[in-house]
């Protein structure tokens, strides 16, 4: 007897059908093939000891199944459910009229109650995308598969529910109006819903008007930025409140957010409604000592790292010479093509990367280079300020847009107890800029702000005026500056320009982009 089961494989942040094709003969063998890793070669013990756990009769039949394609590689425990299914069904435990229908996934637990799996809203994406009536996967997965409208989404607790579903009989035999229904998500209800002011507000922050000022460009523009100042200034306290500026997630942009997350096992660990959906841009923080690995993606199963996971919004890393030298060199490509490519034996995987950089950093070791404070004198030496600037290469801080420093903040300002100004007051002035670049690259499928320009774009979008073109050919001989910080300096003047409302890059514009790359290792610290 033959039997086909449908399921789904993830491969990078989306998935592909899976063709479960069981053949059953009399017997007691069993052979899986199609490129299973072991986690799916030790389902076979885990689904008997799940049927005899629930008193189904020992299977009696030789089982040889495949697992189509066979050169997209199966891995976790994912396939345990419709495996299951299958030897069910070949074993003729199990009606196999409307197996068609269905894409199924999930884990087994010995004692056969079904446990949650990974990329819930891909493989529903793929089972929408393959035509499936509906998509049967654990209950705790159901919700976030239930965003994905035009499919029905059955969440069951346990294998004999799926057979139950399966075989067209109640959930509760006791309860014959218990009957099973698909879950329902009113994907665009839930996301107005979910849509909330942040909990951290810059009208918090006292003082550092220089350092706002260009938070809110970076912010405008979706420019990245670096932080240089001592220990206490408030760099991680501004990082942080960066998202409360920035604006809001589209439906789109959550959708493909949550799928990156949902790969990644990250939504099974958030609480509540935020597990099924995810509205807030993402603020990641790894600490220094992370991998080249967990930074970019990848390893021997790949999976995307935390440029990824910051997709749609902010990388912040604090004490930025303190990462290891290899981690931020490979972020250098990622920040240009705003995706990451993984490349291994077998198998090469995309993950998406368009993020904002935020970094922030000491002077020098001690913190206290070139402050003129008593209390706190620098105690490095000029060979250890040396090395500890040259861990940032040349070519990564020519990638960041915004460069500034930041001072401590005085102690007139922090007993003053007047609130600063608030996030909503410059997100609507983000918000603004944002409309005149969404008007701008409107044509244009993959640039949404001014930082996604390229070459082609700038010529056309940031052209200068006589006296502007002097006036940057001037500073870019100069500072010594690349073809790169050309690009980047016509970048950010369109944001100060886009954030005045001028229609053209004016001279003052300019002069305030040049100064955010002006910044030196030998000025760092003022």
């Amino acid at each position: 007897m033959l039997v086909k089961i449908y399921s789904a494989a993830p491969v990078g942040i989306d998935a592909v059908k899976v063709t479960i094709e069981v053949h059953a003969v009399p017997g007691f063998d069993f052979m899986l093939v199609g490129l299973p890793d072991n986690a799916v070669k030790e389902s076979h013990e885990r689904i008997n000891a799940a049927l005899t756990i629930n008193g189904v009769e020992t299977l009696r039949r030789s089982f040889t199944i495949n697992m189509a394609p066979a050169d997209i590689k199966k891995e976790g425990a994912s396939f345990d459910l419709p495996l299951a299914v299958g030897m069910l069904a070949g074993d003729e435990k199990l009606k196999c009229k409307n197996l068609e229908h269905y894409m199924m996934v999930g884990e087994l637990s010995l004692d056969g109650s079904l446990q949650p799996i990974r990329g819930a809203l891909p493989i529903a994406l793929c089972a929408r995308k393959e035509g499936f009536k509906g998509l049967i996967l654990p209950a705790a997965n159901a919700e976030e598969a239930a965003v994905v409208e035009g499919l029905e989404v059955y969440g069951l607790n346990t294998l004999m529910d799926v057979v139950h579903f399966l075989n067209g009989a109640p959930k509760d035999e006791l309860n014959p109006e218990d009957k099973f229904t698909p879950t329902h998500i009113d994907t665009q209800a839930l996301f107005n819903e979910l849509a909330f002011p942040s909990d951290l507000d810059f009208a918090d922050v006292r003082g550092q008007f220089k350092v706002r000022r260009a938070v809110e460009i970076a912010a405008a523009g979706g420019h990245n930025m670096i932080m240089v100042g001592p220990p206490g200034a408030g760099k991680s306290m501004i990082a942080k409140r960066i998202p409360s500026i920035l604006p809001p997630l589209t439906l789109e942009e959550a959708l493909e957010t949550t799928k990156i997350h949902s790969i990644a096992g990250l939504t099974n660990k958030r609480k509540g409604a935020s597990s099924t959906l995810i509205v807030e841009r993402p603020f990641r923080s790894p600490h220094h000592t992370i991998t080249d690995v967990a930074l970019v993606g990848g390893g021997t199963n790949p999976h995307p790292g935390e440029i990824s996971l910051a997709h749609n919004g902010v990388l912040f890393l604090d004490e930025l010479p303190e990462y290891k030298r290899s981690a931020l060199e490979v972020m250098r490509q990622p920040l240009e093509d705003r995706h990451i490519t993984v490349a291994r034996t077998k198998e090469t995987v995309d993950y998406p990367a368009s993020f904002m950089l935020v970094a922030a950093m000491n002077p020098c070791p001690c913190g206290h280079y070139g402050e003129n404070n008593p209390a706190h004198p620098c105690t490095c030496t000029p060979g250890q300020v040396h090395r500890y600037l040259s861990k940032i290469s040349g070519p990564l801080l020519d990638r960041i847009d915004i460069q500034c420093e930041i001072e401590a903040v005085p102690y007139e300002q922090l007993k003053d107890t007047q609130p600063g100004e608030s996030s909503a007051v410059m997100r609507e002035r983000v918000l603004k800029a944002r409309a005149i670049q969404n008007e701008r690259f409107k044509h244009s499928r993959l640039v949404h702000c001014n930082s996604m320009m390229n070459s082609k774009m700038v010529r056309q979008y940031c052209a200068l005026d006589e006296e502007c073109d002097k006036l940057l050919e001037l500073m870019m001989n100069k500072l010594g500056l690349s073809a790169r910080a050309y690009d980047r300096i016509l970048k950010v003047a369109r944001t100060i320009a886009d954030i005045d409302g001028a229609p053209d890059i004016q001279k003052k514009h300019l002069l305030e982009a040049i100064s955010y790359r002006s910044l030196d290792r030998n000025s760092w610290a003022g």
